[in-house]
């Protein structure tokens, strides 16, 4: 098989969130939602757009065998989360996802809701896996060639609605143009909804939670006069600063919202090492609602 070009990377993302709870019910309900870019599951069926790695039975080795292999790995790290919603990117199609979900049942690690993204050229998609009902679920389109769509999906949090953003954005062999593109998709997305909403944003964003600061100076990725997708476009900086609480909290609408990054010590803030090269490519961000 060959070298995946995240050689060595921690990408998965757990974290805790309140969801404020209609009356009467108890004041706040406590559940775990976890990122998870899978890196490339693929099923065993010949669609004719796999990477040359993935063809079933082909000559590097994407047989029977291999893929019960990945797909016990995958599963078992899931299953270990414990998390209640898995937010996934990187799968091939609904058939990989249900085969994950049935691997899952058979570890005793149940999630009987999925979703997937349906359009699109990309050989994989944004996924997601519940232990909520989905109410809701749609594509949000990046207009952008071969960009791939955004995942929407409402949940039902025992009788809350909590929106969430599954994404993978372009990764840094494009500039940030690219990954502009993915922002402003989404913020139009994030727009539509009502100024209340409870909305987690996240996947893999292939941008740094302070990407305004890592990327300036490179001139290959800063083709925007500074301006970033996940920072700028998205609100997760107000002037030159990181949002903080305070400015999340006594906001009236969902214009700006919180990076979870910023509730680990710095030198902690990473799910990427590559050669001894940290960054945050994955992320979760919330909206007022959720902090």
């Amino acid at each position: 098989m060959a070298v995946p070009a995240r050689f060595i990377k921690t990408a998965i993302l757990l974290l805790s969130l309140v969801l404020l709870r209609p009356a009467p019910a108890p004041a706040a309900g406590i559940f775990r939602v976890a990122s998870y870019n899978v890196e490339n599951l693929f099923d065993l069926a010949l669609d004719g757009t796999e990477y040359p790695e993935y063809v079933p039975n082909g000559r590097f080795g994407w047989t029977r065998q291999t893929a019960a292999l990945k797909y016990a790995h995958i599963a078992r790290v899931i299953r270990d989360l414990s998390a209640d919603v898995v937010a996934l990117q990187e799968v091939e199609s609904r058939r990989a996802l249900t085969a994950l979900q049935g691997r899952l049942k058979a570890m005793g690690a149940d999630y009987p809701y999925l979703a997937i993204t349906r359009t699109g050229n990309a050989p994989v998609r944004c996924a997601l896996l519940s232990r909520f009902p989905v109410v809701t679920e749609e594509d949000v389109p990046v207009a952008r060639p071969l960009a791939r769509p955004i995942l929407r999906v409402t949940l039902d949090v025992d009788g809350a609605r909590l929106v969430l953003f599954v994404n993978h954005w372009k990764s840094k062999h494009g500039p940030e143009s690219m990954r502009i593109a993915c922002a402003r998709a989404l913020r139009k997305a994030v727009d539509r909804l009502k100024p209340d909403a409870d909305i987690v944003l996240t996947g893999d964003f292939n941008s740094d939670y302070n990407e305004y600061i890592t990327f300036r100076k490179n001139g290959g990725l800063n083709d925007t006069g500074g301006i970033t997708g996940i920072n700028h476009i998205l609100g997760t900086v107000r002037g030159a600063r990181l949002v903080d609480e305070k400015t999340l909290v006594r906001q009236v609408s969902n214009r700006y919202f919180y990076n979870l990054w910023l509730e680990i010590e710095e030198k902690r803030r990473w799910s990427y090492n590559f050669f001894g090269k940290k960054g945050s490519p994955d992320n979760m961000i919330v909206s007022q609602g959720l902090y």
